[in-house]
Order: C-alpha cells, then sequence, then structure tokens
C-alpha cells in the first residue's frame, strides 16, 4: 500500500499542458542526440527508463556508425511536416511526426504518459 503512495502518480489529460510543444522538442531532440550533437543525458528527464535504456541504446549505434564511416557529428536540418496525435485513453498522447531531411523523409512515433503532473515519453521510434 505504501508503495504505490511513492510511486509515479497518473495524471488526467485535464490537468496536463497541451502535448505538441514537447512531441516537437522530443522530435528535435532525438534527431540531435542520433546525429551526435546533443547528449542523450539531456533528454533523460523527459523519458521513462525503458523508452530513454532505448534511446541510449540506439544512439551508441549511430555513433559506432559514425565512427565507422569516419563521419563528423553534424546538426541535423529538418522540418517537421505534420503532427498527428490520438488519445486511446485519459492522460495518454500517441503520436505520429513527420520529418522531413535532405534526400530523406522520415516517421517518429512517441507515446507520451501523464505522470506526476507532467508528460513523459513511455516510447519512442524513430521509423
Amino acid at each position: 500500500m505504501m508503495n504505490e503512495y511513492f510511486a509515479p502518480q497518473v495524471t488526467p489529460t485535464s490537468q496536463l499542458p497541451d502535448p505538441e510543444p514537447l512531441l516537437r522538442r522530443l522530435t528535435q531532440g532525438a534527431l540531435e542526440v542520433l546525429a551526435g550533437v546533443r547528449e542523450v543525458e539531456q533528454l533523460a528527464r523527459w523519458f521513462s527508463e525503458d523508452a530513454f535504456r532505448a534511446l541510449v541504446t540506439r544512439a551508441n549505434l549511430s555513433a559506432r556508425a559514425r565512427s565507422a564511416r569516419g563521419v563528423a557529428p553534424a546538426r541535423p536540418s529538418f522540418q517537421i511536416l505534420a503532427i498527428r496525435q490520438d488519445a486511446p485513453a485519459d492522460g495518454v498522447v500517441e503520436a505520429a511526426i513527420v520529418v522531413a531531411g535532405p534526400g530523406r523523409t522520415r516517421a517518429v512515433a512517441i507515446r507520451l504518459e501523464g505522470l506526476d503532473g507532467r508528460w513523459r515519453a513511455s516510447s519512442l521510434a524513430i521509423l
């Protein structure tokens, strides 16, 4: 019973801010992490533990791939073309973000959950 009191508390959507600015910042931040121009730790507070661990793993793989090819980290240039959001449950937002970069368009999928009065990303996939 006491553990429930100290566990993260679910927050309803009505008590949370508009998720779109956070979706934009997380998309930009994640792409910069994978490009090697942002430290992954800067995004830690916005992610659940599992989602953060997955982003760290992906960032390490990207860094190794850049190193193997002898490519220096460079700030990615991209434009967010569209954000589609759905709310499958109260306090949950699932979004697909379409991102156009030079020569390539990608999709980023993010699931946000309201915990302790703020949004946290519980899942992030860059396709």
